[in-house]
């Protein structure tokens, strides 16, 4: 089995892509095909050790499900399945999606709202990425002049994705025994 489970939420197919990209230069000893949390059972989240996130920012902040109008269940109706679980000894990076223009008074909130949720269950949270090179108004999810993950803008910012995605593996990468 593979030893870092890879897991996203989606609307659009924006974090699907990026998760694929980040699976992509891994065999699959090392990382697990990246799986859509609406099709993750609680028992195969919970085998991993290690797991890299990923997640939208919906409408006024959300996380992506039905409440956010996503076409399919996501993290909003995922997270409550794994509400009484123990992350102890888990470590976790998270990655998120925004759009900088069109929402800047609520950046990459869901990256928030997924480190507040796995860090009250006792997880480690590791993959921090600076605040530089983004305009934006405020963001629950930054914290000084750091996001608390990986922050990426495909719809303002698309050509700096591969250099932030890969900056992103440098930092992280250590921790989770990934080659960099």
């Amino acid at each position: 089995m593979a030893k870092i489970g890879l897991f996203f939420g989606t609307d659009t197919g924006k974090t699907r892509k990026i998760a694929k990209q980040i699976q992509k230069g891994f065999d699959d000893e090392l990382m697990a095909k990246p799986l859509n949390v609406n099709r993750a059972e609680v028992d195969d989240f919970m085998s991993y050790d290690f797991l890299i996130l990923g997640t939208p920012t919906l409408s006024e902040g959300m996380l992506p499900g039905m409440s956010a109008d996503c076409d399919n269940e996501s993290w909003e109706e995922f997270l409550p399945q794994i509400e009484d679980q123990d992350f102890s000894g888990k470590t976790i990076a998270i990655y998120g999606l925004g759009d900088q223009v069109g929402y800047p008074d609520e950046f990459v909130n869901a990256i928030y709202l997924l480190h507040e949720f796995f860090e009250e269950r006792g997880a480690t949270l590791v993959g921090r990425w600076p605040v530089e090179g983004y305009e934006f108004n405020a963001s629950m999810a930054q914290d000084d002049d750091e996001f608390l993950g990986l922050a990426l803008d495909l719809d303002n910012q698309s050509m700096m994705t591969d250099e932030r995605l890969k900056g992103w593996l440098e930092i992280i990468g250590p921790t989770f025994g990934l080659p960099v």
